[in-house]
């Protein structure tokens, strides 16, 4: 621990499959998010930040421990076991002190007919929901607390008016919340507490009284060309959840109204708890961080939901810090950035000697002025890696991984024996895939031993500690 520091608080809100292009001040005028335009006119947003698998259950395994999802050895969804080791963030700044709370969703296994089973986590307050369903016996907070006020959510959820504001998972967040943060004020520790709220993940369905703040019609609608539909045909061995559509097969603005009315309910909740920490006086010694464990599709390119695929949609998400007198005020970095860094950079709030082992390099530098925001990595890397399970894929399993660099985007999918290649400066939207275009060869050839050079190589475990020449 780093002696003699004023260790902060820590307030990190993690949703679930929100893009990186839903922030009203960072250029989404359709969205309505003042609670993160203030976060970010008031402090340092990383607008290029990179999610390390575009499922659930490996990004949050990578962030949780620093490591890339192959190297966590935990890189799909549904999975039986983690075996957390090395530990876990959240242990880590536990053990340093701080009194530690979770709120939501973990997903480090699979809770797939079963409540989660805890790990050796750190969290002292645990208030579990994996999603907003009655679907676990035990164990399922969220449930427990609607069934205790007289609701009934699943009534509620095939309503005409949905779950209510009252009633949602993500008011249910903040209520926790306010309840953690009464005990933290008791106890006299600093805290962290990680609040995990379901949406905007699908189904996209907010409570009516949002949906109705949104029109479909004036919706921009997704980034789609009808040559996305050939592009994906070639594509079709690859896992995803959706096949490619038309935007109007999907009724995509309909979608992405529903999305922002979703994003609008997190923002309202959000204002509620900066309130509280403003009237506690407990706001200027709290670093407020917002982020995502992924993106949505939302009808790029033809697709709704997640999978196998790399485009900016799916993998680039918000990153925001925010904390008066310690964050830089006004910055908008455009650094490329992994959120094993944002884990980095959680250690390194807590006090915590960041491992030698981690993956991630702590963003502090640039928080708070003492480094250029406009530099932090030279490339990005985020991986899908199913193993072959005829149970559940049907022999269909996917393995692939993206290397993105300041200007260019590399995506192999390994078994299929295909790829992707975009220059996103000029082809900002991935609509043109340079692969087997003969003048980009050379480039091609380059970027995938970039690929293999800067991360493969360097990211392997080599084993135990060596004590001997043989």
């Amino acid at each position: 621990m780093k002696p003699k520091e004023r260790r902060p608080n820590i307030l990190w809100y993690c949703t679930d499959q929100q893009r990186f292009d839903t922030i009203g001040t960072l250029g989404n005028p359709h969205v309505r998010t003042p609670t993160l335009d203030a976060l970010v006119e008031g402090g340092t947003a990383f607008t290029r930040t990179y999610c390390q698998s575009p499922i659930c259950t490996p990004s949050r395994s990578s962030f949780m421990t620093g490591l890339y999802p192959t190297r966590a050895h935990n890189t799909r969804n549904g999975n039986a076991t983690f075996d957390a080791h090395p530990p876990l963030i959240s242990k880590m700044v536990a053990d340093a002190g701080y009194h530690c709370g979770l709120i939501g969703k973990f997903h480090l296994q699979s809770a797939g007919k079963r409540t989660e089973p805890r790990l050796d986590d750190g969290f002292s307050f645990w208030k579990f929901s994996h999603a907003p369903r009655d679907d676990w016996r035990v164990g399922h907070d969220y449930a427990d607390w609607v069934r205790a006020r007289g609701g009934d959510l699943d009534a509620m959820r095939e309503s005409e008016e949905r779950v209510p504001p009252e009633f949602h998972q993500t008011t249910w967040a903040t209520e926790r919340a306010l309840e953690f943060l009464d005990e933290a004020e008791q106890l006299g520790k600093p805290w962290m507490l990680n609040i995990n709220p379901y949406d905007p993940h699908p189904p996209f369905v907010p409570p009516k009284a949002y949906a109705d703040q949104f029109d479909a019609a004036e919706m921009p609608g997704p980034h789609f060309r009808d040559s996305d539909l050939a592009a994906q045909a070639k594509l079709a061995s690859v896992d995803f959840q959706t096949k490619a559509k038309t935007p109007e097969q999907l009724d995509a603005r309909k979608i992405q109204a529903l999305y922002y009315a979703m994003i609008a309910l997190i923002d309202d909740q959000l204002a509620r708890l900066i309130k509280h920490l403003d009237g506690g006086g407990q706001r200027e010694n709290t670093v407020i961080i917002f982020t995502s464990d992924h993106g949505e599709a939302l009808g790029d390119h033809g697709l709704l939901y997640k999978g196998c695929r790399f485009y900016e949609g799916l993998v680039r998400v918000p990153l925001v810090f925010n904390c008066p007198g310690t964050i830089a005020r006004e910055v908008r970095s455009e650094a490329l950035v992994e959120l094993l860094d944002m884990s980095a950079t959680i250690l390194d709030f807590a006090g915590v000697e960041v491992p030698g082992y981690f993956q991630g390099a702590s963003l502090r530098p640039i928080l708070q002025g003492d480094a250029s925001p406009d530099h932090h990595r030279n490339s990005v890397r985020s991986e899908y890696f199913d193993a072959l399970d005829t149970a559940f894929c049907n022999g269909n399993a996917s393995f692939a991984t993206m290397f993105r660099t300041s200007r260019y985007k590399l995506v192999v999918y390994h078994k299929d024996n295909l790829g992707e290649l975009f220059d996103l400066e000029a082809d900002p939207y991935e609509f043109d895939n340079l692969w087997n275009e003969p003048s980009w060869q050379e480039l091609k050839h380059k970027l995938i031993l970039e690929s293999f050079n800067s991360h493969v190589m360097l990211t392997t475990h080599v084993g135990s500690r060596r004590i001997a020449p043989m």
